[in-house]
């Protein structure tokens, strides 16, 4: 006979109805695949004002216990929905991941993969997205600003001053609301993030390709991606078929009908989740390994 301490363990293994939801049909995708899966979500659409909903370095912890005990010689699938984050935790995620699972990652991309995360798809051998799936620019921002459009507004009053001196005092007022070293930070940040790209790029996706077709594909990827001047907003959603047309590799979920039936349901589960309790970020494996952020508390189901 079960105690009462055994069967509240048990309980809280278990978790709430959404969580044994959410837990079958992610190991009903693992064993589709027959590769690991990690589901990594935010709730930033449902909760957009709660806290921890970005890629921060407290999301290591979280991926940390959703690869104990795996068999990583299986691969990772690894599902994405996340408005992105910090860049240096975005790196340092990356490298664990890849230390754990070599190059052998793919991304699913069930809706959005925004920012930081569109980087980290990026460093995976292969995009899975349908038609309603975007991943998005990965121009740095900085308080919401972008890095690219500092540089431009500095270049720009540059130019006006210089031609016609009698505008400085009102690029002056402009310029004035930007820290001393404001400039070099958006250089050395969007070099940063590129390099981080191309990097992540000829070691996964291109690596079997020369350096020439490598790097043709990669300068095209990162203007695409990376040039505020082309894409304009950095919120702006580049569809499975843009994404596929810049040069990543992409595979589309409607061309495996079972597939894409099991990565959507999962992804309802998650959005129901988001929906219907506190959870404001969860990192889940097909085991149910879980590490749950909510607005009141840390919850790590191992």
């Amino acid at each position: 006979m079960a105690n009462w301490s055994d069967l509240l363990s048990e309980i809280n293994k278990r978790g709430s109805t959404h969580d044994i939801i959410r837990r079958k049909y992610l190991k009903k995708l693992s064993s589709l695949t027959k590769r690991n899966t990690i589901a990594y979500y935010s709730g930033w659409l449902q909760k957009p004002n709660a806290p921890n909903l970005s890629i921060s370095d407290s999301d290591k912890n979280g991926f940390m216990n959703a690869i104990s005990k795996l068999d990583t010689s299986k691969g990772l699938d690894l599902i994405l929905h996340t408005p992105g984050g910090e860049t240096a935790a975005t790196e340092s995620i990356v490298d664990y991941l890849r230390q754990k699972f070599g190059e052998n990652i793919r991304a699913i991309v069930p809706q959005l993969a925004m920012s930081a995360g569109t980087m980290i798809a990026c460093a995976t051998k292969e995009i899975i997205m349908g038609k309603q799936s975007s991943l998005g620019p990965i121009d740095p921002q900085f308080g919401g600003i972008p890095a690219h459009g500092i540089i431009e507004e500095f270049d720009q009053a540059i130019q006006e001053v210089s031609a016609d001196p009698k505008k400085a005092p009102i690029w002056q007022v402009i310029v004035s609301k930007y820290g001393p070293a404001l400039l070099g930070e958006c250089k050395k940040s969007i070099a940063w993030s590129e390099d981080m790209v191309r990097k992540w790029l000829r070691s996964g996706m291109f690596a079997s390709l020369s350096d020439a077709e490598a790097k043709s594909k990669i300068d095209r990827i990162i203007k695409d991606f990376g040039s505020h001047a082309l894409t304009l907003s950095h919120a702006r959603h580049l569809s499975a078929k843009s994404c596929f047309d810049s040069g990543l590799t992409i595979q589309f979920m409607e061309d495996n009908q079972s597939l894409q039936d099991a990565i959507l349901t999962v992804h309802h589960a998650f959005m129901l989740t988001f929906d219907g309790t506190p959870a404001v970020k969860v990192i889940e494996n097909q085991n149910g390994n879980a590490y749950i952020q909510t607005l009141q508390q840390l919850i790590v189901n191992k």
